[in-house]
């Protein structure tokens, strides 16, 4: 029981740790972003309403029993895992791996970052070409994936189906980021010939 505990308070610690060093990095960036007095777009409230829908019922997870959420359809039943431990072992180590990754990827990316419901190009930015960034330009969604699919994984859960589902959203948004980026950021189109979407060397 104790190593249940335990290991449900990592994957919350990290989770907490993740929307604490966006918080205090976009503080950091202050006037950077689109004015908070101006009345933003339906759709951006509507991206900003799913991305917190997402962060609630992912802490959720983390604090409820489980059948709660499963209903008693261990995912461990789907992939017939006989042994649950195993899955538990894989999805906490892709969790960890994929937040370093993402807050790395965050860290590096500094002042260049804008929300992903506002993606625009700020004054003074530049193209990010070192860290993971040399081999990769979408880190933060990488990570965050693998992060969501490795909590899900971690916690037994057949929602991790749904990370599956994010991914094609996720190919979508990186397309039109990078088309954007290319005709209004100098030099984008250029590093974009030198790197991968997502996976180093493949995709």
């Amino acid at each position: 029981m104790n190593i249940i505990i335990l290991h449900r308070a990592f994957l919350l610690a990290g989770l907490v740790g993740h929307k604490r060093v966006w918080i205090l990095l976009k503080r950091r960036q202050g006037g950077k972003h689109v004015n908070s007095t101006e009345p933003l777009p339906l759709k951006t409230n509507i991206v900003k309403a799913c991305k917190l829908v997402i962060l609630l019922s992912i802490l959720a997870q983390t604090l409820i029993p489980e059948s709660w959420w499963t209903g008693q359809v261990w995912l461990s039943h789907l992939l017939i895992v006989e042994d649950s431990f195993v899955l538990a072992v894989v999805g906490t180590t892709l969790f960890a791996f994929g937040l370093m990754v993402a807050i790395l990827g965050r860290t590096q990316l500094g002042d260049n970052w804008s929300d992903i419901e506002t993606a625009q190009v700020l004054e003074k930015q530049r193209v990010v070409s070192r860290g993971l960034y040399r081999y990769i330009r979408h880190p933060i969604y990488t990570g965050d994936l693998m992060l969501l699919c490795g909590l899900e994984l971690a916690l037994n859960n057949w929602l991790v189906l749904g990370v599956f589902l994010l991914m094609p959203i996720v190919m979508r948004k990186a397309v039109q980021e990078e088309t954007m980026l290319m005709e209004e950021l100098e030099g984008y189109a250029e590093y974009c010939t030198e790197t991968t979407r997502f996976i180093p060397f493949v995709v």
